[in-house]
């Protein structure tokens, strides 16, 4: 079955319009802009409104009465991917081709929006919904791109759906759990770079072959599918004083299976038509551990450190259950190898009240890549990040409070980027690069007490 394409999607590299990385591998952290005004430090221990319970469901029975939460956050990217080609190839000659592969702003800007609500049952229970994504991703070359031939676009849309419910053992303790329903969309592609035109045009390869290479800016592999997948959640925090809090909380791995169709000349051999197939793609496990301490009446500090299960995210393979299959009759294609590796993300934040209106945040957080050098790919071009974040509330009366937030993003350290692809036993081709960039975050969240 095939339908749009919105959450997750087949393929190698990074939500409601939401899209891009911005934590590691194609990770999601901008769940609400009061958070990100810290970044994102002590999400688990602190409950300023309905969004809390993102992060951690038992911050639900700290929350009285009933909330509404909504905002959105604005990802403005500039990542670029900067190298070579190499093609080596007895029709080229001893020393082969180099060609410029540099490709510049290959990550979409786009808005994440999300909605929160909450509502106190009693002294002791609380149920909440929550409306976020978790996981995103959009890169994109152009189809005649010196690269593109590892792929020219990658897109990974998740929408989450979240009932959850907690309950207040006594003064110091919460629980809570919910369940965690993930609709994913997605695509991926590679296509045929402008020098396979060289090739064609050289007069050592035989015609029948050069009849059968195809043309520049073809797409070679297209795949696009969606599912709807499920998962658990759970937390608790414990409050030894009433000016110190600790958090904990863990989100389960959801399965999905991108059902939807494959195209393109190396599985159509250039046909009209559509396969069906779907790729299995598993959204990693993460988890929190923070702290909230209240040093004074106006300064407090916060602390998270996180895990996400990136290891679970090894390679892509594609499925063709149909009667009709790819050329050769394939039941499965190796889509790409990826490798990914568990990461940590560490973060530090300060909240000071200024006034009984105004609220100041700030926050430092190094997110780790979820790749070694020699798995990073093109299209999932992840690097290790620093976090620089600044924000503040404004509360209009006792119901009614605003908050804005602005966080710079930027690679921390080299990234290097080596890949390498046979194409159809003519030439072996090589990129050799590294990835680079910036993103800015720009967020605003309105929170009203019912």
């Amino acid at each position: 079955m095939k339908k749009c394409l919105l959450t997750l999607a087949v393929s190698s590299a990074l939500l409601t319009s939401m899209t891009q990385v911005q934590a590691a591998g194609f990770q999601l952290a901008e769940y609400s802009a009061t958070g990100l005004g810290r970044a994102f430090a002590g999400e688990a221990a602190m409950a300023d409104n309905a969004s809390a319970q993102a992060r951690n469901p038992a911050l639900l029975a700290l929350l009285p009465g009933r909330q509404v939460s909504t905002g959105v956050i604005y990802v403005s990217t500039e990542v670029d991917v900067t190298g070579d080609v190499h093609l080596s190839s007895p029709l080229l000659g001893p020393d082969g081709m180099t060609l410029p592969a540099d490709a510049f702003d290959v990550a979409d800007s786009a808005y994440i929006p999300n909605f929160y609500y909450s509502s106190q049952i009693d002294d002791n229970w609380s149920w909440g919904l929550a409306m976020n994504s978790n996981y995103g991703l959009a890169t994109e070359l152009p189809k005649t791109h010196s690269a593109a031939i590892f792929g020219n676009e990658t897109s990974v849309t998740t929408v989450e759906l979240a009932p959850n419910l907690a309950y207040r053992l006594n003064e110091q303790l919460t629980l809570g759990a919910g369940v965690r329903l993930v609709y994913g969309e997605g695509s991926i592609g590679a296509s045929t770079p402008a020098w396979v035109g060289a090739i064609k045009a050289n007069p050592m390869l035989p015609a029948q072959i050069a009849a059968r290479l195809p043309d520049p800016g073809t797409s070679l592999k297209t795949m696009e599918g969606d599912d709807l997948g499920y998962g658990w959640q759970l937390g608790a925090t414990w409050q030894p004083s009433l000016n110190h809090r600790f958090g904990l909380a863990y989100h389960s791995g959801v399965e999905l299976e991108l059902s939807g169709s494959a195209s393109g000349v190396m599985y159509t051999g250039g046909q009209p038509l559509e396969i069906d197939g779907y790729l299995p793609l598993e959204l990693p496990a993460f988890a929190e551990l923070s702290s909230f301490h209240q040093l004074s009446d106006a300064l407090a500090l916060h602390a998270s450190i996180n895990w996400t299960e990136w290891s679970s995210f090894d390679r892509l393979v594609a499925y063709f259950p149909g009667d009709t299959k790819p050329i050769g009759g394939l039941e499965s294609d190796l889509v790409k190898e990826e490798h990914f590796k568990d990461n940590w993300r560490y973060a530090l934040g300060a909240s000071y009240v200024l006034n009984p209106q105004w609220t100041l945040r700030a926050g430092v957080a190094l997110d780790q890549t979820a790749v070694d050098d020699e798995w990073r790919t093109t299209t999932i071009p992840d690097s290790d990040r620093l976090w620089f974040s600044l924000g503040a509330s404004y509360q209009f009366n006792d119901k009614l409070t605003l908050d804005l937030a602005l966080t710079h993003l930027r690679a921390h350290g080299d990234a290097p980027i080596t890949e390498q692809q046979d194409l159809a036993g003519l030439a072996l081709v090589e990129f050799d690069g590294e990835a680079g960039g910036k993103v800015w975050l720009a967020g605003i969240q309105l929170s009203y007490k019912l």
